[in-house]
């Protein structure tokens, strides 16, 4: 017995290694050189940072930030959290959504392995990891990093939960004794903490909306199987209220929902008084809105689609322009496991969706589990609707970020799938070797494909700069670094909403601002419009610059009218006339 318990430790140990290692691979892939990959700041990452600043100056967390078409509050008061830890800088903006993606790869391995096994677990988390769609967006700082976050783990403590109910003999309302008390009470918290992550959700992006589709086809598939299993119940109301209600548990579910409700109270209270900001932005890109709703909802779908492995999103922020969204491996098993959960779909249904056990390493997958493909397949199109639904930049990896978690499980899924089919080739030994081997290599040159082509072929690319406006961070830095003497203006003469809207800035200033409040407590640049050029005033023989955002000669030539004795000089990326110098 003793010989068993000190085995027991290194097969937990043993176990571990695989996922300590696929964490800190994501750890690496997403904090190594955060402050300068991607270069550049673009401003509706940068307002983020202006709004945490004047978060923690004013104290006011506010549950909607209605500038730039308006933004949910949760990963500004984060951002507000890690300056006040770490100062304010770009690398500590990008931190928040680094560490967040960081926890969706241990959050899908969880899901997973609760769905499914160990090792469709390893492999999803370790394909999310590696991913160049996560790993860029875990990086560049948009609020939309947390849907993937929240979505992985709602889920993984709603099944918990669930798995908990039948385990432990469908134990219902607590009785008087204590010791029952608290075994009951530690049954609640799964589905309190699944509320909880799922009603902060709403708090995240606007995508995260469609989730509610996710979470109503688990209940349906809940109830559908318990009634299948209880049919020859007597189906009284007073036996409903006993039975199904209390002693089996449905009155758990109405503690999470009761949960999501009181979440998003304040947020559902902002939404009532500020009905606009809603819908914000969505309804001018709606498919519905194009002069041919359908025709364009089929170009949507195509495009959408069609991202995974043909062309994916054109946008260099957001990806390497063009290129699928998955590289070539991970996108043919993602089609495989699509199609074999398609298929499983009209098997005939196995055990209860999350309601099973972790199990046995090296076990087939439970594809007769028709519940578990449901769920799958609904969180793809409902997650994929956000992009399906509009028109504008097709197809678009940031509105469709709330698919990333499941298009990998999908992945993992159709590999182990190919892998058990390898191993089952006579004679059995060769070929399970010849499997592994051929395992390794594949996720091996999955993660250098996918590392080299964040990190050396997109990072370093002179369009990835220009999408991120480095001109502007660069010309921030420039500010920064001359003499308190030198009276600065900066004239955004380029197209942005505006902030304050209707008539503030319009959005590239928010780059400028920001740096330069990383490195100034006092604002000393004044910022123009073009047509409050005349708003500018020089002192006798005060040194000034003057800089457009973007080189105008019209700019110029009214400045020289007013200042002959200036000159234009190009400093880096941008122009600047300088006076008195």
């Amino acid at each position: 017995m003793s010989d068993v318990n000190n085995i027991m430790p290194f097969q937990k140990l043993r176990n571990f290694i695989p996922l300590l290692a696929i964490l800190i691979l994501a750890i690496f892939l997403r904090l190594w050189q955060i402050d300068s990959v991607p270069p550049g700041l673009y401003p509706d990452i940068a307002i983020n940072g202006n709004d945490a600043l004047d978060t923690l100056a004013t104290g006011q967390f506010k549950v909607f930030y209605p500038e730039n078409n308006g933004r949910e509050g949760l990963f500004i008061w984060l951002i507000a959290l890690s300056f006040k830890i770490f100062g304010p800088a770009v690398w500590s903006l990008r931190l928040v959504s680094a560490v967040f993606g960081i926890f969706t790869v241990w959050g899908l391995y969880l899901l997973t392995r609760r769905l499914f096994n160990k090792n469709i677990a390893l492999l999803s988390s370790f394909f999310l990891a590696v991913s160049f769609w996560h790993i860029n967006f875990s990086r560049l700082g948009f609020r939309a990093i947390l849907v993937p976050f929240f979505l992985v783990w709602s889920f993984y403590f709603l099944f918990r939960g669930i798995a908990e109910i039948r385990t432990c003999g469908k134990l219902g309302v607590p009785h008087l004794n204590v010791g029952h008390r608290v075994s009951h009470m530690s049954h609640i918290i799964p589905f309190i903490l699944a509320g909880l992550f799922f009603g902060l959700g709403f708090y995240t992006y606007i995508a995260f909306r469609a989730a509610v589709l996710i979470l109503g086809a688990v209940f349906l598939l809940e109830v559908l199987t318990y009634w299948r299993k209880n049919k020859p119940f007597s189906w009284r109301l007073s036996n409903l209220w006993q039975k199904v209600y209390l002693k089996d548990g449905w009155w758990k579910w109405d503690i999470m929902f009761l949960t999501i409700v009181l979440v998003i109270l304040p947020l559902a209270g902002y939404f009532y008084q500020h009905p606009q900001d809603f819908i914000g932005r969505s309804a001018g890109v709606s498919v519905f809105n194009a002069p041919r709703p359908w025709l364009e909802l089929g170009k949507s779908v195509l495009l959408t689609l069609g991202m995974f492995n043909f062309k994916g999103d054109l946008n260099w922020r957001h990806n390497f322009s063009g290129s699928p969204m998955l590289v070539w491996p991970v996108g043919l098993f993602f089609v495989l496991g699509f199609v074999l959960t398609i298929k499983n779909i009209f098997l005939k249904n196995g055990v209860k969706i999350g309601g099973s056990p972790p199990s046995k390493r090296g076990a087939a997958p439970n594809f007769e589990n028709g519940a578990n493909s449901i769920f799958l397949l609904t969180w793809f199109l409902s997650m994929l609707s956000p992009a399906l639904l509009t028109n504008e930049g097709l197809p678009h990896a940031l509105r469709a970020i709330g698919v990333i978690p499941v298009v990998y499980i999908f992945a993992a899924l159709g590999l182990f799938w190919l892998a058990n089919r390898v191993k089952k080739l006579k004679p059995k030994k060769p070929a399970a070797f010849l499997g592994t081997v051929l395992l390794i290599f594949i996720l091996m040159a999955v993660a250098f494909s996918d590392f080299n082509q964040y990190f050396f072929k997109w990072a370093k690319n002179p369009e990835v700069a220009g999408a991120m406006r480095l001109d502007l961070v660069d010309l921030s830095q420039y500010l920064n670094n001359l003499p308190a003497s030198v009276k600065k203006y900066v004239i955004v003469n380029e197209p942005g909403v505006a902030v304050p809207y209707p008539h503030g800035l319009p959005m590239p200033a928010q780059t400028i601002i920001f740096i330069q409040r990383t490195a100034n407590s006092e604002q000393r640049t004044v910022y123009l419009t073009p047509s409050d050029i005349n708003q500018i005033k020089i002192v006798n023989h005060q040194p000034a610059v003057i800089i457009p955002t973007q080189p105008d000669q019209n700019i110029f030539n009214q400045l020289s009218q007013k200042w002959p004795q200036g000159k234009i000089e190009k400093i880096n990326y941008f122009y600047e006339y300088k006076i008195n110098q």
